[in-house]
């Protein structure tokens, strides 16, 4: 199966020659609206749940969805309309804030091995490890919370790290945990209207924090952070998908394609029956018409 038309534009997998600014928050491939998405969504969503179903069956594959973003991209609402019809017996949601005390005596990817999916199921991360090449980078401060020796922390640190997490990522892949990672990519534009909403209706006024507009600051120190980590950390096995969310119907439509196709690539089926089985259901099914 070759990935849809909404999905193929967005893929990164090799990332020597990505720039950021090639890529058009706004863009949505001729989809005019959010009503004119919906049917495309709808139908993603409805083959993503018989996906869901097989592999929660099948007990072999996991998938790992790890969402970064600025604040206001449009993450929640896209686990929510997205996920939607998913069972939540195969599904969970880890959300990385700021690290707890007991986090940040550990190594930095301790608290996401945690979290990772186990077989059958499909775990999302509401940012994740890479917040650690991400904010970590544009606060260099917090680094000096993380109690590393400070033999350790040179300029070599944000190398070190793409390093590392490529490995771990190849680890992953190789236990079976298909890593699907998306970046969903807001102008500062765009944020800016979701935050004055925020501000001006008072059932999204728990939505806003001061901090969010302090860290619009700190826009093109984030915008080099993602370009550098989407170069360094997209591979063939472990691709990013850098998603325009101006239009958050449209971001939607593009991630349950992406989740649709990947998950078909698995071959997925329910589990074959074997003949003993065949017998122990013939004689249960007996046994239920004999019943009065």
């Amino acid at each position: 199966m070759k990935p849809s038309q909404y999905v193929k534009q967005f893929r990164v997998i090799d990332g020597a020659e990505f720039r950021l600014k090639d890529f058009d928050p706004a863009e949505t491939l001729g989809l005019k609206s959010k009503e004119h998405a919906q049917e495309t969504l709808e139908s993603g969503v409805a083959s993503l749940c018989d996906l869901q179903d097989k592999l929660f069956a099948q007990d072999r594959w996991a998938i790992l969805v790890v969402l970064q973003a600025m604040d206001a991209a449009g993450k929640d609402s896209l686990i929510k309309h997205v996920m939607s019809g998913l069972n939540p017996q195969g599904c969970s949601v880890s959300s990385f804030k700021e690290p707890s005390t007991e986090e940040l005596n550990h190594d930095y990817l301790w608290r996401a091995t945690r979290a990772l999916p186990e077989r059958g199921k499909i775990g999302i991360f509401n940012r994740s490890y890479y917040e650690e090449a991400l904010v970590v980078r544009v606060h260099p401060e917090i680094l000096s919370r993380e109690r590393l020796p400070a033999e350790l922390v040179s300029a070599k640190i944000w190398r070190e790290r793409f390093e590392d997490i490529r490995a771990y990522e190849r680890y992953l892949d190789r236990n079976g945990i298909v890593i699907m990672k998306f970046f969903l990519n807001v102008s500062k534009k765009e944020q800016k209207k979701r935050f004055l909403e925020r501000l001006d209706e008072p059932e999204k006024n728990w939505k806003f924090s001061a901090t969010d507009v302090m860290e619009r600051n700190h826009w093109g120190e984030y915008m080099d952070a993602y370009e550098e980590m989407i170069q360094n950390t997209s591979t063939e096995r472990a691709p990013w998908y850098v998603v325009p969310a101006d239009h958050k119907w449209f971001t939607r439509v593009v991630v349950a394609e992406a989740l649709v196709h990947a998950l078909d690539k698995l071959n997925l089926s329910y589990p074959q029956v074997d003949k003993k089985k065949r017998r122990d259901l013939k004689k249960a099914r007996a046994a239920l018409m004999r019943e009065k």
